[in-house]
């Protein structure tokens, strides 16, 4: 059995309120969630309110065996929601409501021991929208031990981002994933606007001014583009129906940084980002149960790609 390392997401957690009804998601909590499926220690830092969505919220991630140890409830605050669009396609669009409880995000007692004893941590922009979790999710990531991987999971939400919040991320990112559609706007903050359109020259780009490992690069159903400083690896995508594509990066992220840990080829890398996205595109909401079967049958799909 592989080793169980211990995965540390920053951010979000909401209700994607859906055309279809509430679903509990967020995209660091969607990574942990995932991440905890596929064997590891996913832990989530977050917050949710004192009301029945906050209280769902928790009742869920229990379900799904989440260590709860450092979601904190919040009295002030209501647990964040967001309005989701979805088009004839199943691409979604989002409207997220502001000064929830993941907005006011402390750096409280046992997180300084939790960054010094994390594998790998997973962050974003959108948490990073309010001072208050901006700073602990600093703090926290410069309080990690210098072998911990970095995961930035770049996840631009207009208009809840800045220049200065993504560079900061990059200059502190192991690793550094991104879809397509965010390329143009990562190009601009690195000071590299004629890479606009091109993705692997951003990717070289960012490996040579940053002190990044790792380029990741998804393409919706068109698979991905993943960079290091000394190989390349482009993957055309897995088929699938595709109900709706929330949650379907966060998989990817998930599985690219369990693997990751475990030392994985860049080719085992691709193959699991988008065998599980592909999957998580397939379902209905961000979080989708993942059963031992699945796992079990995906994980020998990926370990064949190898050969």
């Amino acid at each position: 059995m592989s080793t169980q390392n211990t995965v540390v997401c920053l951010g979000e957690v909401l209700w994607d309120l859906l055309p279809c009804g509430p679903q509990l998601g967020g995209a660091l909590a969607n990574v942990a969630v995932m991440l905890q499926a596929l064997g590891d220690n996913g832990v989530l830092v977050s917050s949710v309110g004192h009301d029945s969505f906050g209280q769902q919220a928790i009742d869920i991630l229990q379900q799904r065996t989440l260590n709860l140890e450092y979601i904190s409830v919040d009295s002030n605050h209501a647990t964040g929601t967001v309005s989701v669009l979805l088009s004839q396609e199943g691409v979604a669009t989002y409207n997220i409501h502001e000064n929830v409880a993941w907005d006011y995000l402390a750096m409280k007692k046992g997180l300084a021991l939790l960054a010094r004893s994390a594998d790998a941590v997973c962050f974003g922009t959108l948490a990073q929208r309010s001072m208050e979790t901006r700073e602990t999710i600093r703090t926290f990531i410069k309080t990690t031990a210098p072998a911990c991987v970095r995961v930035f999971d770049v996840n631009l939400r207009s208009p809840y981002f800045t220049p200065e919040v993504i560079r900061w991320s990059l200059e502190h990112a192991t690793i550094v994933k991104m879809n397509h559609e965010e390329v143009a706007s990562i190009a601009d903050c690195a000071d590299a606007p004629a890479l606009h359109s091109d993705a692997k020259q951003l990717a070289h780009h960012l490996l040579e001014r940053f002190p990044i490992e790792l380029v990741a690069i998804t393409r919706g159903g068109n698979g991905s583009l993943i960079v290091t400083r000394h190989e390349c690896f482009d993957h055309p995508g897995i088929a699938v129906n595709v109900v709706d594509t929330v949650g379907a990066g966060d998989a990817f992220t998930a599985a690219l940084t369990h693997h990751y840990l475990r030392h994985a080829s860049v080719r085992v890398l691709s193959e699991a980002g988008n065998r599980w996205g592909s999957w998580v595109a397939g379902q209905l909401g961000g979080m989708p149960e993942v059963p031992e079967s699945l796992r079990r049958y995906l994980d020998h799909q990926i370990a064949a790609s190898e050969k």
